[in-house]
């Protein structure tokens, strides 16, 4: 049924990227400029400060800051997708699924722009060109399926408890530090290490980090874990949301 509103889908996506940059003296540009500028920041606090030993850490710390920043403002943008679409969804009928799938694929939109500051990254440190790099799409495949799944639940979950929206900002803080984005997996003890590789998150920015910092395929283990979680996350969120939806109604 989603595929027959695919035009819906597009309308909402474009209505969201010209809202997040409505009166925006740079615009799109800062889908390029902001990766670039916290990418500084972060360099300056853990390579100096926390001195943590890692080959060409620019790109290392910009390609798990790209996977984080889309997983968490698309997650968080879709949970609030029934609410705030509330008054259209009383007037006419649509698939209530396609707003939190709308508002996923708009940041995702903007990731792909942002890739640009990836790209920037590694010619200024001058890494050397590999064909792994060619796949650097797969994780973020991967990526979008998880995230859309998760924002399914999310959104529905958010227009019957309230709580939600201020749990999971606990919530994301904990897995940001808790995922190694900016420190070395090595750096935790072993026993520890072993929870957060199974963190599907930290399995697709270890994917995209090997493609395109290391010029290595990571092996077939990894691959299928990576896919069979954001598939079984997918799934899980459209099971959970077709259920939900039934009380929106007497929510919104």
């Amino acid at each position: 049924m989603t595929i027959r509103y695919a035009h819906l889908i597009v309308e909402l996506v474009k209505r969201d990227l010209k809202l997040k940059y409505r009166r925006s003296f740079l615009g799109y540009f800062w889908s390029l400029l902001n990766p670039l500028m916290m990418m500084s920041v972060m360099m300056v606090v853990f390579s100096y400060m926390f001195r943590f030993n890692i080959e060409n850490y620019p790109l290392y710390l910009i390609c798990g800051q790209t996977i984080f920043t889309f997983f968490n403002e698309s997650t968080n943008r879709a949970m609030y997708s029934i609410l705030e679409n509330s008054p259209l969804l009383k007037k006419v009928y649509v698939p209530k699924c396609v707003f939190p799938l709308a508002r996923v694929l708009s940041c995702f939109t903007t990731t792909a722009l942002s890739l640009v500051a990836v790209l920037i990254v590694m010619i200024f440190t001058r890494v050397q060109f590999h064909f792994s790099m060619l796949l650097f799409f797969v994780p973020l495949i991967f990526l979008l399926f998880f995230a859309s799944g998760m924002g399914m639940i999310l959104s529905g979950l958010a227009v019957k408890f309230q709580d939600v929206t201020h749990l999971y900002s606990v919530f994301t803080m904990v897995l940001m530090y808790a995922t190694p984005i900016f420190y070395p997996i090595e750096a935790v003890p072993e026993n520890v290490a072993r929870i957060i590789r199974l963190n599907p998150l930290y399995t697709i920015i270890y994917l995209f980090r090997q493609l395109m910092l290391y010029g290595q395929i990571p092996g077939a283990g990894s691959w299928f874990y990576a896919a069979g979680m954001s598939l079984a996350m997918f799934a899980l969120g459209a099971l959970m949301f077709d259920h939900m939806r039934k009380s929106f109604i007497f929510y919104i």
